[in-house]
């Protein structure tokens, strides 16, 4: 009845995988550690998905606490015009703020650093809780007391300054006492990337500061609460109508802390992606299981085959057991991947700016479960294809002779089709569909490369002679025999190990470019905000100080690009290279001469004493993105008015050097009439570099003094978090090819028992067989190391010499680190696998065999 109910093929599925013998074998051979490697992988790209949505989910819904209202305005060097501010008020309830950056000195201890001074007004904030420490009402906390203003600081400051609440703080030309220590700002995330801390004081209390001058870098904040009824995008659109003119930036609460989701989302596609090219590489895991079950299968597969079954149907039987229980793995991976997020808040608790909205959602689940049964139907399809095809009588032989013939066409269809779907998944779901593309043709090569050196290896030894040591000899032979590992070693250990060899070269080399140039060339300081009639006085301070020299001093600008040879900003095809250059504002100067470390590349550079028409020199790399040449026009806002420029001259800059660059260069004549502010560095070491720090910022309070080696902590507290995540992405590629390697191993096992036996019936010992499977495992470990070594050297060489544009020099410290990592492991898991080899006993392999 169900012979003809149910069609015979599905009658020997269901049979195979209810069969006494056949589920532990299955089990064992296909799941651990093949189909166990998809189902991690799996979760793994569910995690990632899932944690991403549920901070996305989390920040939409505090849109309005972390952008400080429904809508931002903000603009620079300049506050909204009466007619503006009144539209604001009309609209709902306003909070004013503004934000420069400037120095803080403690007068008790006389600790100086660089802050960034925020005002804002009574009513902020409109969302959001402000947390201070004692708690106090803001009015309190920022409120003039006799001559003092009050101040809110975090509490790392105060560490910093060596202050505490009921101290006093000196900021530009007034004091300020610390009634409070700023434990929550609200919307601290909108704020994107600050040099230093907040200082937090009312907006009344500017003005005595002697800070807010024309010129001055003051951005300023218009932050809007309106009635839920109100349509953003309505509203906005009748703003820009009311006043087209108006150069502001706008957000709404939709895109609050646009910094951090940009971050947020793009950090989970690197990580889908990683997780990804480790699913690959753990699909060589599943096509090792798959070969590792058939090797068991091989006398059912032949009697089926002798009693009259087509190699179809038994294509069919085993892929649909194979892809049943991928399915069982891919349903556990997305059960672990759901729930991970959750486990995942302890961890993250504090480091988000909002608390993540975890659910259920099902599109990082259907793409994980995607990924993971179509890298399954690949990679089992190829060993499939080769074992429907064998004839039933060179099946016995396989131990001994294997088939070396390729799947039949229809099946390299599935695997290629099978490759493609996740390919343009990949591609098509990424946001960054460049980056995307990237990524996944560097994996796909360097999967290729290593599999390809792989077979290479094993052509090359077969051809070396043999030496006339036996174990040596046994151990060289091993590396070519059927079922040899050494594909799956050279390509599932050879990525991991390429990307900590790049990542070792990349950061020895950063680090001793920085060690070499940081003494002789990078200044001491950075100083801005100089008013011009300060500029005298303060060269003359400089001058005064014993040690303290090269101070090189440029005029300092703010504008923005709004036509670039006629064309709006915003319509402009720029290369995604370049397109930083249209977005905000832009720093601007003048000169007469070439700057250091900048080459004229095209057109003439204008004489020093030149007066005409407004002239600009433009950054060769940025105008050929922009597609501007010499002749062509730039439109520039500055402080409210245009100007327009023509391109007298393009150069390159070298971006390398510790000194002033900038994209657009005015020739003199014509940034003179609006106000400005200079900038300056400064040389100076030890002592003289701390006493320079004192003298000048006690002289000139309103200059900002940026000192270079707090600068030189941030960037390297930042290169190290970044070095930390992409170890730990390299390590997920590592562990997926150790996995990998194990399950090679697995697969391998039959034929070292075999080859055993064998040579314990021909006379050796249990030591004479280790030694030689030990020479075996050291030679491949080896060999996949200066793989290793060569491809990230090649990489490392890309990214130091070519991206970064500094000299490369290779590191035998890290390369030696890498091939001894890579012979351990192999070695390691080599023995683990070959130990119960050596236990076998000769008469029941050959009696079964």
């Amino acid at each position: 009845t169900l012979g003809i109910l149910i069609p015979p093929s599905v009658v020997l599925v269901l049979y195979a995988l209810i069969a006494e013998e056949s589920v532990p074998q299955l089990f064992a051979a296909a799941l651990i550690p093949g189909l166990l490697l998809a189902l991690l992988h799996v979760a793994a790209i569910a995690a990632v998905g899932s944690l991403t949505r549920a901070i996305q989910e989390g920040m939409l819904a505090e849109g309005q606490a972390l952008l400080g209202g429904d809508v931002e305005v903000s603009l620079f060097q300049q506050q909204a015009t009466v007619d503006e501010l009144a539209f604001f008020k009309a609209s709902g309830d306003v909070s004013a703020s503004s934000r420069l950056r400037t120095m803080a000195r403690a007068i008790t201890t006389q600790e100086r650093t660089l802050v960034e001074l925020r005002a804002v007004d009574g009513a902020y904030p409109l969302y959001g809780d402000l947390v201070l420490a004692p708690a106090l009402p803001p009015a309190d906390a920022f409120a003039k007391r006799g001559e003092q203003w009050g101040a809110a600081i975090p509490p790392f400051l105060a560490e910093r300054l060596k202050v505490g609440v009921g101290d006093t703080l000196r900021i530009g030309q007034s004091t300020f006492e610390v009634r409070a220590l700023l434990e929550q700002e609200p919307d601290r995330s909108n704020q994107g990337f600050l040099l230093g801390p907040t200082v937090m004081v009312s907006t009344e209390a500017m003005p005595e500061t002697g800070l807010v001058r024309l010129g001055s870098l003051i951005r300023y904040y218009y932050k809007l609460r309106m009635p839920e009824t109100v349509d953003l995008a309505a509203w906005k659109a009748t703003l820009e109508e009311r006043f087209p003119d108006a150069d502001w930036r706008l957000r709404d609460r939709s895109n609050g802390a646009p910094g951090v989701r940009t971050f947020i989302e793009r950090m989970g596609m690197f990580l889908t992606l990683v997780g990804l090219t480790a699913l690959a590489v753990g699909g060589v895991g599943v096509g090792n299981a798959v070969r590792t079950y058939l090797d068991g299968k091989t006398d059912t597969i032949a009697t089926l085959k002798i009693l009259g079954a087509e190699g179809g149907v038994v294509f069919r039987i085993y892929l649909a057991q194979i892809m049943l229980l991928a399915a069982a793995a891919v349903v556990v991976g997305l059960l672990l991947g759901a729930l991970t997020p959750v486990a995942a808040v302890a961890l993250l608790d504090g480091q988000l700016p909002v608390p993540p909205r975890f659910g259920l959602f099902p599109e990082p689940l259907i793409t994980a479960a995607v990924y993971g049964l179509l890298i399954t139907l690949a990679f089992a399809v190829w060993p499939l294809g080769r074992a429907r095809d064998v004839p039933a009588a060179r099946l016995f032989r396989t131990l001994v002779a294997p088939e070396a013939r390729w799947p039949r066409a229809q099946y390299l269809a599935i695997v290629g089709g099978a490759v493609a779907a996740v390919i343009a998944a990949a591609v098509g779901l990424a946001d960054l569909k460049d980056l995307a593309a990237g990524f996944v043709a560097g994996a796909v090569g360097s999967l290729i490369l290593l599999r390809l050196t792989g077979w290479a290896i094993q052509a090359g030894v077969a051809r070396l002679p043999r030496p006339r040591r036996p174990g040596l000899r046994l151990a060289i032979a091993n590396i070519t025999r059927p079922g040899a590992a050494t594909g799956a070693i050279v390509l599932s250990l050879g990525l991991g190990l390429t990307l900590f060899a790049t990542l070792a070269l990349v950061e020895g080399n950063l680090n001793r470019q920085v060690r070499a140039q940081l003494p002789d060339e990078a200044p001491a300081f950075f100083f801005v905000d100089i008013q011009t009639y300060q500029l005298e006085d303060f060269r003359q301070a400089v001058d005064g100080l014993d040690g303290a020299g090269d101070l090189v001093t440029v005029p300092s600008l703010r504008g923005q690009i709004v036509r670039v040879d006629g064309v709006p900003a915003d319509q402009v095809d720029a290369s995604p290279d370049v397109r930083w250059v249209l977005r905000g504002d832009r720093g601007l100067s003048y000169t007469a001469t070439v700057p250091d470390a900048n080459s004229i590349v095209a057109g003439q550079w204008w004489p020093q004493d030149y007066a005409g028409p407004p002239l600009v020199s433009f950054g060769a790399e940025q105008a050929a993105g922009l597609g501007l040449a010499v002749g062509d026009t730039v439109t520039l806002s500055i402080l409210g008015r245009e100007v327009t420029a023509t391109i007298a001259n393009l150069r390159t800059i070298d971006w390398g050097t510790f000194g002033f660059n900038f994209v657009i260069l005015f020739a003199p004549g014509t940034l003179e009439t609006f106000p400005h502010t200079h900038m300056a560095t400064l040389k100076a070491t030890g002592e003289v570099e701390a006493q320079a720090h004192r003298t000048l910022t006690d002289a000139f309070p309103n200059i900002t003094a940026v000192r270079m080696k707090e600068v030189f902590a941030t960037i390297d507290g930042l290169l190290g978090e970044i070095g930390t995540a992409v170890r730990a992405t390299a390590v997920v590629t590592i562990l997926a090819g150790i996995l990998v390697l194990a399950g090679a191993m697995a697969a391998g096992h039959r034929h070292r028992v075999y080859d055993s036996v064998i040579m314990k019936v021909l006379g050796a010992v249990r030591r004479d067989v280790l030694r030689a499977y030990l020479l075996e495992y050291v030679a491949l470990g080896l060999v996949t190391g200066v793989i290793a070594l060569g491809l990230g050297a090649v990489a490392g060489w890309v990214v130091v010499d070519t991206v970064m544009d500094m000299d490369f020099v290779l590191l035998p410290g890290a390369m030696a680190a890498t091939v001894a990592a890579s012979i351990m492991v192999t070695v390691f898991f080599g023995l683990l696998g070959t130990w119960r080899a050596l236990s076998a006993r000769p008469a029941v392999v050959l009696r079964a065999a």
